[in-house]
């Protein structure tokens, strides 16, 4: 049996694959569909949607198999994905590169295999399209036509997905992003006893610039928070705009450092000392998770907004006091 060698982009195509946030969901009928489809015109007995991680091949969507991943190192769509070609093996038993395989020589008694690879909404190569079957079969050219048309209808629905979970303003996650990042990340702090932290960031004075300046001045002072806070925090840490401007940023791990991430957040942001760096302030609330109190992502979220108003309104007390504005 020869394992699967890495691909040329595999950093980059990993960071395509996480960043649509679609590992171990639950199945989706605009996927099934595809995959229920694919295998009644081509009659094979599996047909799945495959996304290759770095350890694992990880089925969205499965005819004909019980099985919800396996190892990448036995598996066919992990040679599949090194090409742009549909790769095909048209009887596995009498393959030097899958003869031994446990996934030949044992269930599901692979002889049959076509994965045309399926690209990611950044152009890498994340999983496949593949039909599988116990027989040995060919491929004709026309099958192979009707085999991409298939595997492109799943990159449609994979670039649906990119675009509902990302703000397009800033190319953060959205509220849906954050939602269904959260939404495993804290169960898995939870379970291991991780620390965690939220900061939930609210610009001041927006509303001012958006009347004063004009919308586009608006958005450019959000595309330039969103900028300064991708580079002050983590590429581990998940960083949204939940709407307006409103953004937050959800910290894992023992190590998060929020305090030294606010204070370089800061200090670049007055960095030039431009009329820019005047009109970008902000008020933030940050919270620990805690898992007794918190249930659910939203307790979280209402919590670290209630931290992010006190925080607001000492700002503009003090800013009374002394006559300046909030």
């Amino acid at each position: 049996m020869i394992k699967p060698p890495l691909p040329v982009d595999e950093t980059q195509r990993l960071m395509c694959l996480h960043s649509l946030r679609i590992l171990d969901t639950a199945p989706e009928e605009r996927f099934d569909r595809i995959t229920r489809m694919a295998q009644r015109y081509f009659g094979v007995d599996i047909c799945l949607i495959s996304l290759v991680d770095s350890d694992r091949q990880w089925f969205k969507s499965k005819q004909g198999l019980d099985a919800c991943e396996t190892s990448r190192e036995i598996s066919f769509c992990g040679h599949a994905i090194l090409g742009s070609e549909i790769f095909i093996v048209e009887d596995a038993s009498d393959d030097s590169r899958f003869a031994d395989n446990p996934l030949v020589t044992g269930e599901p008694n692979i002889r049959f295999y076509a994965g045309c690879p399926v690209r990611g909404p950044m152009g890498h190569r994340i999983g496949t399209l593949c039909l599988i079957h116990p027989e040995p079969r060919e491929l004709t050219a026309e099958d192979q036509t009707t085999l991409r048309d298939f595997a492109a209808m799943v990159e449609d629905e994979l670039i649906l997905i990119s675009q509902m979970s990302v703000d397009e303003l800033t190319g953060l996650s959205n509220r849906r992003g954050f939602n269904a990042i959260s939404s495993h990340i804290l169960p898995l702090c939870r379970r291991l006893g991780t620390p965690a932290e939220i900061l939930f960031f609210d610009l001041d004075g927006f509303k001012q610039v958006n009347d004063q300046l004009g919308h586009e001045a608006g958005d450019e002072l959000l595309g330039r928070f969103a900028r300064l806070l991708t580079k002050c925090f983590r590429s581990a840490d998940v960083i949204a705009r939940l709407g307006g401007d409103e953004f937050v940023v959800l910290m894992a791990g023992s190590d998060s450092g929020s305090a030294t991430a606010l204070e370089r957040l800061d200090c670049m942001a007055r960095s030039t000392g431009s009329e820019e760096d005047d009109l970008l302030r902000w008020s933030v609330g940050r919270v620990d998770f805690d898992a007794d109190r918190h249930a659910s992502v939203d307790e979280l979220l209402a919590d670290a907004d209630c931290r992010m108003y006190e925080h607001k309104q000492k700002k503009q007390k003090l800013a009374n006091e002394v006559g300046w504005s909030v």
